[in-house]
């Protein structure tokens, strides 16, 4: 089987890379490096069956295998990432999911459209079920996200109906784990960082708004069992345990042994008060439910922050030399 990984060398992407090629698929890794990153992929580029293309998908693609499979999952993801890159976020969700579901009709390839939880918007349904609509601004700061992703599954769904192309819509909630970049932006990331670097940890609003976590691992269990399932409409994939941003916040504390303290900082315009997955659905169909505990995912986290600070020199020359070569 042959698998096209758009977004491939980023945080999620790359994990997926790596599921991919250990049960035995071909890969094509799809990325601009725009937030991705080649060391995330590094082990992998001498792999015969992995093979890397440096291309932004909005462009039109250049030429590919014929493909079996393919995950859509380039796009910034941060709102670090997306407000300094709106413009390309709103793109890549709109032109290039449109390049990509191309490709899938002409090949006859299954297509999966990796959406988020943030399409709910700041929630007035608790937990958020696939059937809610959400409650979300157009023009606020945030609406460069999370209308390209709500435009995404709009288009995903009229190629369906159109040209019966098979698609795969997964609505992604805070996800975790090594190769998170340390200027993400997201609370995981910030946390972390500032603890190992005994900063004080920043808290937005006064804390008691929530969020879900979930370790990368289980994410990518549940994209492949619903990228193979007969399951087309939206899904939502995420941990359903529930951590107000103090609690979570003191948890970091505890884990990482820190003498950082807490401070508060006003609350960014459109933040979500509450964000938690109803995954009955995921459990229904798919029989998947996150397996790694908080905890265990966090100290496997925290002990990849703890490296990446330390040879973050080393490392970022290390993949720039390695991006030259392959250009060269």
């Amino acid at each position: 089987m042959t698998t096209i990984v758009a977004g491939g060398a980023g945080f999620v992407g790359s994990h997926l890379c790596d599921r991919l090629i250990a049960q035995g698929e071909e890969v094509v890794c799809l990325d601009n490096l725009l937030t991705g990153r080649i060391g995330n992929i590094a082990k992998l580029l001498n792999r015969s069956a992995f093979q890397f293309v440096h291309h932004d998908i909005v462009e039109p693609l250049p030429p590919l295998p014929h493909v079996d499979r393919i995950y859509h999952l380039a796009s910034p993801a941060s709102p670090q990432a997306y407000q300094r890159l709106p413009i390309e976020t709103l793109r890549v969700n709109s032109e290039g999911t449109r390049r990509l579901l191309e490709v899938a009709a002409r090949c006859g390839a299954r297509i999966l459209f990796t959406s988020t939880s943030e399409i709910y918007g700041d929630p007035l349904e608790h937990p958020q079920r696939e059937t809610y609509r959400g409650n979300v601004s157009s023009t606020g700061p945030r609406s460069m996200y999370d209308e390209a992703k709500r435009y995404g599954e709009a288009l995903t769904t009229s190629f369906s109906d159109t040209y019966g192309v098979t698609t795969r819509i997964a609505r992604v909630f805070n996800t975790y784990g090594p190769r998170l970049d340390p200027g993400d932006g997201r609370i995981v990331a910030n946390f972390v960082v500032q603890a190992l670097r005994n900063q004080p940890l920043t808290v937005y609003g006064d804390g008691t708004q929530s969020r879900s976590f979930q370790y990368v691992d289980d994410l990518i269990e549940g994209l492949v069992r619903l990228m193979e399932s007969d399951y087309s409409g939206p899904m939502n994939i995420g941990n359903p345990t529930e951590y107000t941003v103090i609690q979570f916040a003191r948890l970091i504390q505890k884990l990482t042994h820190t003498d950082s303290s807490i401070v508060f900082e006003t609350l960014p315009g459109d933040d979500p008060r509450r964000r938690r997955p109803d995954i009955s659905l995921a459990k229904a169909v798919l029989g998947w439910e996150p397996r790694v505990p908080v905890v265990v995912g966090l100290e496997r986290t925290i002990a990849y922050f703890r490296d990446e600070l330390t040879n973050d020199r080393s490392a970022r020359h290390e993949a720039k030399l390695m991006l030259s070569q392959m250009a060269s």
